[in-house]
């Protein structure tokens, strides 16, 4: 059988201030710090994973938080929302959480059956809870202020804003299996069926907006899920033949990473399964210690003092 894409493994956006940016992830929205690490490529910086309870791809949102960072602006040739399932009937909940901690939201709105809440977070970065057709049967992380009753699940869609979606669909449907499910005015809904949840993406045709850019309250890159190294070389093998670009595999000590620019602009990554977040941390205390990579760990000391103490 041929390796196939298992929906999205990862997010990755940027943020302003790394204990704002924690507080909200963790307290506001009830997540689990999975990882707290460091950039790969600028150790100054904290990358936090953020997901379920064992950092189960499909959960995972990670933040590269840069103190100085200047706002971004949506736009095309950026992923411009990300959906996360939660449960029917939680969004009184959300609403009233939301209100309490001084989050912007808009009132409940239904597209392709489902009805979704949109908030941002500090940074301005734009989310949809959704209440799923299709129940996301993910055990949540809960905390004391948000039980499993209301909690979120995991990713639902991310949408991609384009100026033109054609060769981005091409790549979904060509290389990556998915196929077109739905189509409302300028949005078009792809899915796989290779996962039953993390298996949404949409496209958004906006010809006339401006180009993106991504800066603080942006969405970096996002990543598909696959099984294991043999069936990230095949997808890159895949991606070479369509005259893309795509990065050799690197290690990112969590995952193995292979990189490339979709025809839009967006930054796609492939994510393996393997070797996973309990790789250097035991499954209760994941996200409770600074993990630095091996190039990494003379800088330590310094690093301890340089980053803004967290959780």
């Amino acid at each position: 059988m041929e390796p196939r894409i298992l929906g999205l493994h990862h997010v990755t956006a940027i943020a302003g201030n790394a204990p704002r940016n924690y507080d909200f992830y963790t307290r506001v929205l009830g997540l689990r710090l999975v990882k707290k690490t460091v950039n790969f490529d600028d150790p100054g910086t904290y990358h936090f994973y953020f997901g379920d309870e064992t950092g189960s791809a499909g959960t995972i949102l990670t933040f590269f938080p840069w103190e100085h960072i200047t706002a971004g602006r949506r736009g095309t040739g950026q992923a411009t929302e990300i959906g996360y399932s939660v449960p029917a009937g939680s969004f009184d909940f959300w609403m009233q959480r939301f209100d309490a901690n001084g989050v912007t939201y808009n009132k409940p709105s239904e597209k392709f059956g489902e009805r979704y809440l949109t908030f941002l977070d500090p940074d301005g970065l734009k989310f949809e809870l959704i209440e799923s057709k299709t129940p996301d049967v993910c055990t949540p992380w809960t905390t004391p202020e948000v039980g499993a009753e209301v909690a979120t699940k995991g990713f639902h869609t991310v949408t991609l804003t384009l100026a033109d979606p054609a060769p981005t669909a091409e790549i979904l449907t060509d290389v990556f299996g998915y196929t077109l499910l739905e189509q409302h005015v300028n949005r078009s809904r792809y899915v796989t069926d290779a996962v039953p949840t993390a298996q949404y993406i949409d496209l958004v045709a906006a010809p006339g907006e401006a180009r993106a850019i991504t800066a603080g309250g942006s969405v970096h890159h996002i990543a598909f899920r696959v099984k294991d190294d043999e069936a990230e070389l095949y997808f890159r093998r895949k991606l070479v033949a369509k005259g893309l670009q795509p990065t050799p595999q690197i290690d990112r000590d969590y995952f193995h990473s292979v990189y490339f620019r979709e025809p839009g602009g967006v930054l796609f990554e492939l994510a393996t399964d393997n070797p996973g977040f309990t790789v250097d941390e035991p499954l209760a205390e994941l996200g409770t210690h600074l993990m630095l990579p091996t190039q990494h760990e003379h800088l330590r000391a310094q690093l301890v003092q340089r980053l803004p103490p967290v959780g």
